[in-house]
């Protein structure tokens, strides 16, 4: 089913932002921006768990989580540990809330109206999957620049 597939690929992503996050050098460089480069990796780190937790923990899942977007961009010098932890938390509430989806569940239209249309929520589960992969991407260039 769909939904196995997309437990994969964000668990795949996940992993591999733990990873980058990892990576760095100095801890202090997850945080740096320079120039044209106006998010840093800790700040992307924080923006794809707020935005997973939101759209798949509290509106597909019903974990109850309430973003604060504002503090994603706004937070700075959280510890490189606690980043990790709330990947790895994020994993939990992604499995745990895809799981609860039934074939039909992804036919229906996307609880909340992200885009000027309506979507379903199999294309927003995949569009998802698009923004995570993306900022990933990022925070690599990011790390591989400043770091």
């Amino acid at each position: 089913m769909l939904t196995d597939t997309l437990i994969t690929l964000f668990t795949k992503d996940l992993i591999a932002l733990k990873k980058e996050v990892n990576l760095y050098n100095n801890e202090d460089n997850l945080w740096l921006v320079q120039d044209e480069i106006s998010n840093s990796a800790g700040t992307l780190c924080l923006h794809l768990v707020g935005n997973l937790n939101h759209f798949i923990g509290a509106v597909l899942g019903n974990t109850g989580y309430v973003r604060q977007r504002e503090l994603e961009f706004s937070l700075k010098n959280v510890p490189k540990e606690e980043l990790l932890k709330q990947v790895d938390d994020t994993m939990v509430v992604i499995e745990n809330s895809l799981n609860g989806l039934s074939q039909d569940d992804l036919q229906e239209e996307y609880k909340g109206r992200v885009f000027e249309t309506p979507t379903t929520t199999e294309y927003f589960l995949t569009h998802l999957t698009m923004h995570l992969a993306y900022h990933l991407g990022q925070i690599n260039y990011h790390r591989r620049l400043l770091d």
